[in-house]
């Protein structure tokens, strides 16, 4: 596993410094894709190189859903990411090639156009949303494939060709093919949440009175927005809230070789939290209303465990309140967004 992360860090500080000017977006003529954005959000920074146009994101939709993404051919990138589920996935760690188990949960992938640099993934270790896509290609827990060898392979693929070409004037390459899969990441915005009518659209029956109690529960009495706050509800830090009092994965640490950072890991957005159980990094806590028990004990106790994690004091009506508010957090529009699904379906994209 080790030598395998390494080559995988090794590709990608290549890929991050490499620079082709022939895919350069002012070299050929790409028409732009206005990504709707919700009231509220701010507009998400798009590469200069990868500029967001509608090939490209139908070229990344088709190979997010092609199981020929891995070695063996039985593992899509959504076989760990489901969109009823948020893009996530409802087990605690999901099963790669061969039934192989990593060490992960699957988080949602909603927003992840406003990961900045060095915040993608739960350790911060890919500088980038464009090259995320290295890891579980090359992961052999997850599709145990190479990019290398899945550029030869999708190259030998007549139907991809045209897509290519269309998108970035260029056959399948790690470039390519990486850029592609980050633009339809990039549309995956979630912010038409009941939450969001209530606060954004300000339609005060947008929320039931026991939504509105749970959430000054959450902002005021508790405090959970000194972390989760914000359009995505995180304030993307890497914290250590006491999930374990021994971490068997060690989060940021992995990444810095810091023991300041043991247990470490970027605080999740919340959005749809409803539907991405199970939770910690881990997928260790099996319900939202097992989350609440371990912040009202304030975790478990670790050398490196954020000072902000500390017992609360709340009743059987704040529990309930509380869940009732996270259930407001679920946008229904974006689970059932047709845009986010395959054209057609073929033999290559995971049945839901």
């Amino acid at each position: 596993m080790k030598t395998n992360l390494l080559s995988i860090f090794s590709l990608i500080i290549f890929l991050t410094a490499c620079s082709d000017e022939n895919i350069s977006d002012s070299e050929h003529a790409v028409s732009i894709f206005h990504l709707p954005i919700p009231e509220g959000f701010p507009e998400p920074e798009f590469p200069t190189d990868n500029q967001l146009t509608k090939a490209r994101i139908e070229l990344g939709k088709k190979l997010f859903y092609d199981t020929r993404l891995s070695i063996d051919s039985t593992i899509a990138c959504v076989s760990c990411h489901i969109p009823n589920l948020a893009f996530s996935d409802s087990v605690a760690i999901s099963p790669g090639v061969k039934r192989k188990l990593g060490f992960r949960n699957a988080p949602t992938l909603a927003n992840v156009a406003y990961l900045g640099k060095k915040k993608v993934n739960k350790d911060g270790g890919v500088v980038k949303l464009d090259l995320q896509a290295v890891v579980p290609i090359e992961d052999e827990m997850e599709m145990g494939f190479t990019i290398a060898g899945l550029s030869k392979r999708l190259q030998n693929i007549p139907e991809y060709e045209p897509l290519f070409q269309k998108a970035y004037n260029r056959g399948a390459d790690p470039f390519s093919i990486t850029r592609a899969l980050g633009s339809f990441l990039r549309t995956l915005i979630s912010g038409n949440s009941r939450y969001d009518q209530y606060v954004n659209q300000k339609k005060e029956n947008a929320l039931t009175e026991s939504e509105k109690r749970g959430k000054t529960i959450f902002f005021d009495k508790v405090n959970c927005g000194n972390c989760h706050h914000g359009h995505n509800l995180t304030n993307y830090e890497f914290a250590n809230v006491g999930v374990h009092e021994k971490y068997a994965d060690r989060g940021r640490a992995r990444i810095t070789l810091d023991e300041k950072d043991d247990g470490k890991f970027r605080v999740p957005t919340l959005r749809n939290i409803a539907l991405t159980a199970p939770y910690m990094h881990d997928g260790s806590i099996a319900t939202l209303e097992e989350v609440i028990e371990h912040y009202i004990i304030g975790g478990k106790d670790h050398p490196n465990k954020d000072p902000r994690i500390q017992p609360i004091n709340l009743t059987e009506a704040d529990k309930v309140d509380l869940i009732h508010f996270f259930e407001s957090l679920t946008d229904s529009a974006f689970i059932n967004n047709q845009n986010f699904l395959p054209n057609e379906s073929n033999s290559n994209a995971m049945k839901q």
